[in-house]
């Protein structure tokens, strides 16, 4: 209210509509010419997603494009993960259909009792998730992920649902053995590569056992330096070596390993260093708007399904850390 004696105050402008429920983004910022890459490349699944973390969109038309992946069995298939083809179930699949649900909060009820049950059959003999299970065979697969017919259970597809599922207060029979699968095969790493490094981080992030989890997490980033498995210096490539089998150029940054400020692996590194790795990341945006692939490429469908995979994550984690996105 204007002071006794004031200026009468000017009329005020006719009111703006209502935004609507989809948020259009500046068009000079990352996130405008990352929409128009998504709906121009990707899959129902991810634009949906795409949607829902950027444009007021709904956790419903999320979950229902996931549901077109699902089998009878409770587990999910039908190239979900891109590099993975065919109908049948797999484990990575199947864990990403978990983070899918996490990332909209519904991580939960009977649809995860039932993967849960799926995982329980897949399990090797010491209660972990092998890689790819044999019935994998007979479908296009990418060369890099072997399809064997007695396949051990790995850190690398059983770390992250197995932290999921603790993240979400899932219990179930099936975790107890997974869980104590998981602590002993981070707290016996004395030489990993990058991807099984990103698979411990995340058990570690949401396993229930904080100072456990801490004290491992201290460990495995003291092996990560000591053995250059993060880039430091992204002017500097030369100087850290690429892991064994993986593609020319396949480095992991600090950003790879702490996706979010609150992650355990974000100590392993200083404020200079995660400032590099996130300039770097923004700085890796197509002129198409999609973020590259930084691993094997081995079938044009694939890569054109797995980028706008990639797009995604790359804007939560520049989100997560206060970057402008849009």
């Amino acid at each position: 209210m204007a002071e006794s004696g004031a200026s009468p105050l000017p009329p005020m402008p006719p009111a703006s509509p209502a935004p609507s429920a989809h948020s259009v983004p500046s068009a000079r910022s990352a996130l405008f010419h990352a929409e128009q890459f998504v709906w121009l490349t990707a899959r129902v699944l991810e634009q949906h997603l795409f949607a829902y973390h950027f444009l007021n969109g709904g956790a419903d038309p999320v979950e229902a494009a996931l549901d077109a992946y699902r089998n009878e069995d409770g587990g999910y298939g039908h190239a979900l993960e891109p590099d993975l083809r065919g109908p049948v179930s797999q484990p990575l699949h199947t864990g990403h259909a978990l983070a899918v649900l996490d990332a909209i909060g519904r991580c939960g009820g009977q649809r995860v009792e039932r993967v849960c049950r799926y995982l329980t059959s897949v399990s090797t003999p010491d209660g972990a998730l092998p890689a790819i299970h044999p019935s994998q065979r007979g479908y296009p697969a990418a060369p890099f992920i072997p399809v064997v017919d007695d396949p051990p259970g790995e850190l690398l597809a059983t770390g992250p649902v197995v932290g999921l599922l603790h993240r979400n207060e899932v219990w179930h029979a099936w975790l107890f053995r997974a869980t104590d699968f998981c602590w002993q095969a981070v707290e016996s790493l004395d030489k990993s590569h990058p991807y099984e490094v990103e698979a411990a981080v995340a058990f570690l992030d949401s396993a229930p056992d904080r100072p456990r989890a801490e004290a491992a997490a201290d460990r495995l980033g003291r092996l990560v330096r000591e053995q250059r498995l993060a880039a430091l210096d992204p002017e500097r490539l030369d100087a850290y070596p690429v892991a064994p089998g993986y593609a020319p150029g396949e480095h992991h940054f600090p950003h790879d390993y702490a996706k979010t400020p609150r992650s355990l692996a974000r100590a392993w590194f200083t404020d200079d260093e995660m400032t590099r790795s996130l300039d770097f990341l923004a700085g890796q945006q197509g002129d198409d708007g999609g973020w590259p692939l930084r691993w094997r490429q081995w079938a044009p469908g694939t890569a054109l399904e797995a980028r706008p995979l990639v797009t995604i994550e790359a804007l939560r984690t520049l989100r997560a850390y206060g970057r402008f996105v849009g």
